[in-house]
């Protein structure tokens, strides 16, 4: 169970890292003037404080040194994996225009193949 609840708590943390490190991007863009470059910091450090209370419970619980499933490395090569599917989805909804190409395909499947390697025996 801990290993579910590791991984859940790891991607609800991307998915509000996500909106923190880009989503101004997309809801505050440069071009209005009406929204200090202040106020979009203080959004997005609002949004990380979140990414971190899942962030750190998740860390936590997951780490086989607190009892949990994963090594501090397979915590590590996880929360990346996760990231970068994260955001490929993010940026696919929420930035529509952005297109992925073989290269990034291939990419995907070396990072699977990390994953692979790491988690190996």
């Amino acid at each position: 169970m801990k290993y579910l609840s590791t991984i859940g708590f790891l991607v609800l943390s991307n998915i509000f890292m996500n909106f923190a490190w880009y989503g101004h991007l997309k809801f505050f863009p440069k071009g209005n003037h009406s929204t200090t470059l202040w106020l979009v910091i203080l959004v997005s450090w609002g949004l990380a404080f979140f990414e971190y209370c899942f962030q750190v419970p998740a860390n936590r619980m997951g780490y086989n040194g607190n009892g949990g499933p994963f090594s501090l490395v397979q915590l590590k090569v996880m929360q990346e994996v996760i990231t970068l599917v994260v955001f490929m989805l993010f940026s696919l909804l929420v930035f529509k225009q952005v297109q992925f190409t073989v290269n990034h395909l291939i990419g995907f499947i070396l990072l699977v193949l990390a994953v692979y390697f790491i988690f190996k025996p």
